[in-house]
């Protein structure tokens, strides 16, 4: 993937830079109870990548002394690092809102049969993606598989409150465009899933977010021998909206991968693409500890415009010319 570097970052892309930091995202490593074909960085059940206990204790540091608002956790299955209910309680003790990005199955695995409770202890704001469509799943019989086990955790957070009005248990779904197309139109797409889930399943969410799928590791490694990278692109660049440059996510938060070094967003750790470009050397959270990242560029690559085609998407979903996120956060 590095030997590809020049290629991804050589674009012209609109340059954008950073306003106060608001969120840290963090992946906790790359062990995953799943192994997805849509998966950005690579995870699966053979991986073994996790964040160690003493990087872990820097990004406490930085949580203590930076006044980020949020604490976005992902993986792999972030919920399987053995650091991540210290992380979340540590967090939550400071007033940090915490997001999990839940893939729903982890809920249903053996040794994890209090986790669902644990989140809803620490009202952990709960992102899921729901590896189904609604035609391919209608009339589908019950079976061990990754829907229905998913279909399963959601039962037991609604449970718990999670997704019902006034419980201040968040739940969102995230819809990822699986193909070469973008999301549909986010308002139209929730209402059918709403429905969906009720009347099938008796299930309840508060918002449902779409993103385009970004042409990076497992999803680009799947179109370039077809010719169809630049198919991809295309409707991408086309359906770039200026107006959402204002709100893309890498503005306000910066990532963090398992070894504790800081990309500007999650889909430039897969690629290598470090803080403020390529060019410059990694930097590791540990040396950004009191640090204002206020006003440095940002840097992009060509898939930045999957971030700002259509409704845009970021790590919360669309954009909706910059109101829709903040939206979702206090729903």
């Amino acid at each position: 993937m590095h030997a590809t570097l020049p290629r991804l970052v050589a674009t012209d892309f609109p340059p954008i830079r950073r306003r106060k930091l608001e969120t840290l995202q963090v992946n906790l490593g790359c062990r995953c109870n799943q192994s997805c074909a849509h998966c950005h960085v690579n995870a699966g059940p053979a991986r073994e990548e996790e964040m160690s206990a003493h990087t872990c204790a820097a990004v406490m540091d930085f949580l203590r002394v930076s006044g980020v608002r949020r604490l976005d956790l992902t993986g792999g299955a972030p919920e399987l690092s053995a650091n991540f209910r210290a992380l979340v309680t540590y967090a939550r003790s400071l007033g940090v809102e915490v997001i999990n990005r839940c893939n729903l199955t982890v809920l249903e695995e053996s040794g994890q049969e209090d986790l669902a409770g644990f989140l809803g202890e620490q009202a952990v704001v709960i992102f899921v993606r729901l590896c189904c469509n609604i035609e391919g799943n209608a009339g589908k019989p019950p079976g061990e598989d990754v829907f229905y086990k998913s279909i399963l955790a959601l039962k037991h957070l609604n449970l718990l409150g999670y997704g019902r009005p006034g419980s201040g248990l968040i739940l969102n779904l995230v819809y990822d465009s699986r193909g070469l197309s973008l999301p549909p139109a986010r308002k139209t797409l929730e209402a059918s899933y709403r429905k969906w889930l009720w009347e099938s399943y008796g299930i309840v969410f508060n918002n449902l977010c779409t993103s385009a799928n970004v042409p990076i590791h497992r999803f680009r490694g799947a179109l370039v021998p077809k010719g169809e990278l630049q198919s991809h692109m295309e409707p991408l660049r086309h359906s770039h909206r200026v107006e959402n440059l204002e709100a893309v996510t890498c503005r306000s938060s910066i990532s963090v991968d398992w070894l504790g070094y800081v990309y500007d967003c999650d889909f430039k750790q897969t690629p290598g693409i470090p803080l403020e470009g390529p060019g410059r050397s990694r930097v590791h959270l540990s040396s950004l500890i009191g640090a204002d990242l206020t006003d440095m560029p940002v840097a992009v690559a060509d898939y930045c415009y999957g971030c700002t085609a259509g409704e845009g998407s970021s790590c919360s979903g669309d954009l909706m010319i910059g109101s829709r996120q903040e939206r979702v956060r206090r729903a």
